[in-house]
């Protein structure tokens, strides 16, 4: 803010009724007050031109965070196109893993460890307990037809080598796919930080566009009050040169009268001369001072 205790202030009646020696000591006054306001306001612009480059700085800091956000994004959105792309196909082939274990009936019944474990509970069974030849033929059936379910569901997995190698594959595209989402949370975790910097940046360029905006107020101030008072020191320097006109009108004034007085008197003392009075040594200087003589 500009102190206005310091300003000099010029009315009208200053103008018109100040002495010229009063108007001088004014001139100065406002000369001075102007100059000081001129530097204050030279200062605050520059104080503003520096607040307004560091604000673009930190736009175009803050422009950078978005090209770097978007292009992150961009890459989030490619990984996260081909991660859906590979799900889908791993969701496929799990799909024809399920259909050929339904083909082969492998879905249904006792895994084969579960059919070895039964058959090795019937062998012993048969080895250590005193059975009748009726249980003993009955036992020995039961344990003949676990073997042929046991044979013939190796038998089909030991034919079907497409299934491992459908499961195989599965679980490699599922594999990949999950490398791909974690490619979406690494890129999306820096996109977010680069997001949260570009609008850090922001921010900040608004809080300094409003010091710069305060600044340039204040340098405003300074130039208008620096303007006022070149302006009234205008007014007192016109002022004074109608002073000086004035006071070179009245000498010429008193320079003409005096040159008429003697002009006259000369005149007086030549028709002296002319009617044949004695004129003395001062006479007729005066004479020749006019060119009468």
């Amino acid at each position: 803010m500009v102190d206005e205790s310091q300003n000099i202030e010029l009315t009208e009646d200053d103008l018109e009724n100040k002495s010229k020696g009063q108007l001088i000591k004014m001139a100065g006054q406002l000369r001075d007050r102007r100059n000081d306001l001129n530097q204050m306001a030279s200062e605050r612009a520059s104080n503003r031109d520096d607040l307004n480059a560091e604000t673009r700085e930190k736009v175009d800091e803050a422009q950078e965070h978005r090209e770097k956000r978007d292009e992150l994004n961009e890459q989030v959105q490619e990984h996260k196109d081909k991660r859906n792309e590979l799900n889908a196909e791993a969701n496929e082939l799990f799909d024809k893993v399920e259909q050929l274990k339904s083909d082969m009936e492998l879905d249904e019944g006792k895994d084969l460890e579960e059919l070895k474990e039964e058959i090795e509970q019937l062998e012993f069974k048969q080895q250590t307990e005193v059975l009748s030849s009726e249980d003993e033929k009955e036992l020995i059936e039961k344990i003949e037809s676990k073997r042929e379910e046991y044979e013939e569901r190796k038998q089909k997995l030991d034919q079907n080598e497409d299934l491992e190698a459908l499961v195989e594959e599965a679980e490699e595209v599922r594999s990949e796919a999950s490398k791909h989402h974690q490619k979406v949370t690494e890129l999306a975790d820096k996109a977010q930080e680069h997001h949260n910097q570009m609008i850090e940046a922001y921010r900040e360029a608004d809080d300094i566009r409003d010091e710069a905006d305060e600044m340039h107020e204040s340098f405003v101030e300074a130039q208008e009050a620096a303007d006022r008072h070149h302006e009234d020191f205008v007014r007192v320097q016109k002022r004074l040169r109608e002073l000086d006109k004035k006071e070179e009108e009245q000498r010429k004034s008193q320079r003409d009268k005096k040159k008429e007085a003697a002009k006259e008197e000369a005149e007086e003392i030549y028709q002296k001369f002319k009617e044949g009075e004695t004129l003395d040594t001062e006479d007729l200087m005066k004479l020749q001072k006019t060119g009468l003589l």
